[in-house]
């Protein structure tokens, strides 16, 4: 502990210097405005700077990409609460009683609390990622080959099972990418695959111009189509921007609840801060003493899903960076950004890469400052960027996206491909299947492939060593877990609908 402590002391006389703190403040400001303009996140954003980026050094970059993820998730807040438009999918609970309590009058309290949770909740999570993180390096050495398949069996279930409305939908997203994942040249024997005699796919197809083909094209398609002449109503900001203390008093529980969520479940291989918002919001309307308000504008409903949105991003660090599993379409991302400066996650990334990594944790300390100090004056600015028309703030991404994608390979072929992704992504969207699952089957996909053949290789082709080690077996057990859970509240229904008819004919039965 000690030695934790005294290198992220050298992180935070990194992370004070003048231009990476300049880098944080331009990531938090970027991540909010992402957050707030629906349609474009941090995974989007982060891929389209990837080419920008480049040439500036890892510490910078890492600082940026990860203000911008955190920033996101707090400026998804802003049009959740002031449009009923989640800017972010992890903001969706956040709209149930966020809109309710602007339509009230009380946008400034409901904007507060997210900021004040995600402030207390981002604090928490990067203590806790400064200590949990090279304790799970640790473990992580323990790990065999057969070990890392069934993790990442575990992370195709759980992300393909538990991310979208129905499973189907979720693994149809992860069987595409998985697909994607296998075009190019074989790691194992360096055959092509899938490429139909195109020299130009011998390389395969990369993250980030699936990202972009999928978030970019995809979605300006989708809004073209479909809202392209849609008005929205936004609520403006009455009153007070700040907390009573009877709204103080019914918040900092729930902050505290939503960080307990959101950490843990941020590490899981279902990830992400989607599911640790819908359960915070559950828990919040349960343990709730004006349960009347739900619905309505209950405070507590904001305060829960944001501290749980926003502490799910230190836990989503723990596994990218100890396993270079990535547990949500941002995070596959910033593997890639990571893969593009020969930084390799890992077990003994907190050890090979301690300056940055330090460097970065300390910079995650003073972006939650950042975000409250430059976000609540702001909120009026932020409400502005609502009232940017759709088509040309469509366009404007279009031409990034080109942009961007065109200056990483200097290629057309390249172009005409993130279009035909952009169709394909539009036609996800269209019948409702999610396209984060694509993204991580692409980019573990591989990686998966490559831990079987170790694994087969070690074991001289026996298939019994990945279900014979204990921990290959705890974590298949929780892949059929996560497969199952979703059916669980379905059976119990059927179940009590069947005793309740049993016990009817019974009480029949002895009337008679």
């Amino acid at each position: 502990m000690i030695a934790v402590v005294s290198e992220l002391i050298d992180g935070f006389g990194t992370a004070l210097e003048p231009k990476y703190l300049l880098y944080c403040a331009l990531g938090v400001l970027l991540g909010t405005a992402v957050g707030v303009l629906p349609g474009i996140g941090p995974a989007l954003t982060i891929a389209l700077l990837l080419p920008v980026t480049a040439s500036v050094e890892p510490t910078g970059a890492f600082i940026m990409f990860a203000g911008i993820y955190y920033g996101g998730m707090y400026g998804g807040s802003t049009t959740s609460i002031l449009l009923n438009t989640p800017g972010e999918a992890a903001s969706v609970v956040t709209s149930l009683e966020g809109f309710q309590m602007a339509k009230r009058g009380r946008g400034g309290p409901a904007l507060a609390t997210a900021a004040l949770g995600s402030f207390v909740a981002g604090t928490i999570a990067t203590v806790l990622l400064t200590f949990v993180g090279p304790g799970a390096s640790g473990v992580v050495k323990l790990f065999q080959p057969a070990d890392y398949f069934a993790l990442m069996v575990l992370a195709f279930t759980s992300v393909g099972a538990l991310v979208g409305r129905s499973a189907l939908r979720g693994l149809i997203s992860l069987a595409l990418g998985l697909f994607v994942g296998l075009i190019g040249l074989d790691e194992v024997n360096g055959k092509s695959r899938y490429v139909f005699g195109q020299l130009h796919l011998q390389g395969g197809i990369g993250v980030v111009l699936l990202a972009v083909g999928l978030f970019a094209v995809g979605e300006t398609l989708y809004v073209a189509a479909h809202h392209a002449t849609d008005t929205d109503e936004i609520v403006p900001v009455r009153g007070k921007l700040w907390l009573s203390r009877s709204d103080f008093q019914r918040s900092w529980k729930p902050w505290l609840r939503g960080t307990a969520l959101g950490f843990p479940m941020g590490m899981l291989p279902a990830g992400g801060a989607e599911v640790p918002t819908f359960l915070s919001y559950g828990i919040e309307k349960k343990l709730s003493k004006h349960k009347e308000e739900f619905g309505h504008g209950a405070i507590e409903g904001v305060a829960g899903p944001e501290a749980a949105n926003n502490a799910a991003f230190g836990g989503v660090l723990v596994p990218l960076l100890t396993l270079g599993l990535p547990t949500s379409a941002t995070a596959a991302i910033m593997l890639t950004a990571m893969q593009q400066y020969r930084i390799q996650p890992g077990p003994d990334v907190f050890t090979k890469q301690a300056p940055l990594l330090y460097a970065l944790i300390a910079s995650m300390y003073i972006g939650n400052v950042l975000l409250v100090v430059l976000n609540l004056p702001l909120v009026r600015l932020w409400v502005k960027l609502l009232e940017v028309p759709k088509p040309l703030l469509y366009s404007a991404i279009l031409v990034f996206a080109s942009l961007g994608v065109f200056s990483a390979a200097r290629s057309t072929y390249d172009l005409y491909l993130m279009v035909g992704i952009g169709v394909l992504g539009y036609v996800m969207r269209a019948v409702d299947i999610p396209v984060a699952p694509m993204i991580v089957g692409l980019i573990l996909g591989p990686t998966m492939e490559a831990q079987l053949s170790r694994a087969l290789s070690i074991s001289r082709g026996d298939p019994s060593v990945l279900v014979t080690r204990p921990a290959s077996v705890v974590i298949l057990s929780l892949a059929v877990l996560a497969i199952a859970a979703p059916h669980v509240p379905r059976l119990v229904r059927v179940l009590r609908g069947q005793a309740a008819g049993e016990r009817l004919v019974l009480g029949e039965a002895d009337a008679d």
